[in-house]
Parts: C-alpha cells; sequence; structure tokens
C-alpha cells in the first residue's frame, strides 16, 4: 500500500476527502511540533494548547468515525488497537505533563515522549491505516467520511481524558459533557494568560474547579463502555 503523504488530494478522494482532512491536520502538526521544541517559558505553553486542541479533537474524530470502519476491512481490529494504545498513552502522558511544573527536571524527558509518540502516531496512520481506506472505499464515499470527521471534530474534546473508553459507545458518550467542559476550560487558560491580578488568579481557580468536575465525569462507568482492556494495559476496571 501507498502512504498518502506520496499522493496528491485527487488521488486521495478530493479535496473533501476523509484523507485529505486527515493528512491537512498532520501537516499542522508537524509545524507546531517543531515550533514547541524550540520554544520555552510561555510561548512554548502557548503552543501546547495548540499542539492539544488539535490533537485530541482529531484523535477523537479519528476514534469515532474512522476506526469503526476500518474494523470491519481485514487486519483492522489489530492495526486500529494499535493506534488507540498510542492515543491512550498520548492522553495519559499529556495528563502527566500537565501536572508537572516548569521548573522540574522531568518535564523535558515528559515532553520529548510526547512528540515522539505523536509523531510516530502520525506515520503509522499515514502509512499503514488510512491506505487502507484508500483501497477499500471510492472518491464519494471518502468525502461523505470526511464530512462526518469534520462535524465531529468540530465538537470534541480538547484535552486529555485518559479514563474514557477509546471506542463507541463509551467516547460518544463522554463526547458532549467533556466537551463543554474543555471549551469552558480554554477560555479561563486564555484569559488567565493575558489578564492581570484578580482576572488571573480568578480564572485558574474556576479552570482547576472545572478539571475537577471533568474528573467525576469521566469515571461515570458508561463513558468506559466498549474500551478493549488491551487498550490500557494493567487495568482491570474497563467495561467492555
Amino acid at each position: 500500500m501507498r502512504s498518502i503523504a506520496d499522493q496528491d488530494a485527487a488521488g486521495l478522494g478530493g479535496a473533501g476527502s476523509v484523507l485529505v482532512r486527515q493528512r491537512r491536520d498532520h501537516a499542522e502538526l508537524d509545524l507546531l511540533l517543531d515550533q514547541v521544541q524550540a520554544a520555552e517559558g510561555d510561548r512554548q505553553d502557548e503552543l501546547l494548547t495548540k499542539v492539544w486542541r488539535l490533537v485530541f479533537r482529531h484523535a477523537y474524530a479519528e476514534e469515532t468515525v474512522l476506526w469503526p470502519v476500518l474494523r470491519r476491512l481485514p487486519g483492522g481490529e489489530e492495526l486500529t488497537l494499535r493506534v488507540e494504545q498510542e492515543h491512550q498513552e498520548i492522553n495519559e502522558l499529556v495528563g502527566a505533563l500537565d501536572r508537572t511544573p516548569a521548573s522540574s527536571p522531568e518535564r523535558g524527558p515528559l515532553l520529548d515522549r510526547v512528540v515522539d509518540l505523536l509523531r510516530q502516531d502520525v506515520r503509522d496512520e499515514e502509512d499503514e491505516l488510512l491506505p487502507r481506506l484508500r483501497d477499500a472505499l471510492d472518491d464519494q464515499q471518502l468525502q461523505r467520511l470526511g464530512r462526518t470527521w469534520e462535524l465531529v471534530r468540530r465538537t470534541a474534546p480538547t484535552r486529555p481524558h485518559a479514563v474514557v473508553s477509546r471506542r463507541p459507545p463509551g467516547n460518544v458518550l463522554a463526547a458532549l459533557p467533556l466537551a463543554v467542559i474543555d471549551h469552558l476550560r480554554d477560555g479561563l487558560d486564555r484569559a488567565a494568560r493575558t489578564d492581570p491580578g484578580p482576572v488571573r488568579s480568578g480564572a485558574t481557580l474556576a479552570s482547576r474547579g472545572l478539571a475537577a468536575v471533568a474528573g467525576v465525569v469521566e469515571q461515570l462507568p458508561p463513558l468506559q463502555q466498549g474500551e478493549r482492556p488491551s487498550t490500557r494495559p494493567g487495568r482491570t476496571d474497563v467495561q467492555p
């Protein structure tokens, strides 16, 4: 199979194809990761926020729209499980990174691991998973899938939620409450970065409160349904 990285838009089903949309996000991610690695301090934090918003919305759309289609193809179950494991590890690492102070010596290696895993995830998708969609679907099907993918991506959570299932129905049930909480936190965090004094303190406190709410929502059993236990090695409490 030929990597989608080596094909033009026409070969991938046209401008609206899900393959073209996926590759566009991947290209944006690659540029952002280069900028993150070259930045420091507040500028790096600002860029990381952009990366998380891109990555988690993108991954949610994949897990909800694309991987169920791929699992119906020969070998699709094994391939999507591997990528789900990568997504799970990224969620866990980003959560750990968010909890790690900027001054901690652990932050650099954590960030390097996240960047390496994101780049590996792109290669696995472009070189192995997505070419299978190109082979299995015609241009119209790819464009219809692209419209659905885009709609889901625009309404998806923007932050890591490592406890929630990577598969339907759990991830579908999680989308609305967690997306609302995430978007509220995004606005509060922007206010905390740009406004001085009491506004910054209040916005930071409110964002932390919403993070606690998200933590409670994540633990709801319906949001863990559909998960493959092998996606999270060592976890025995997932709901298949």
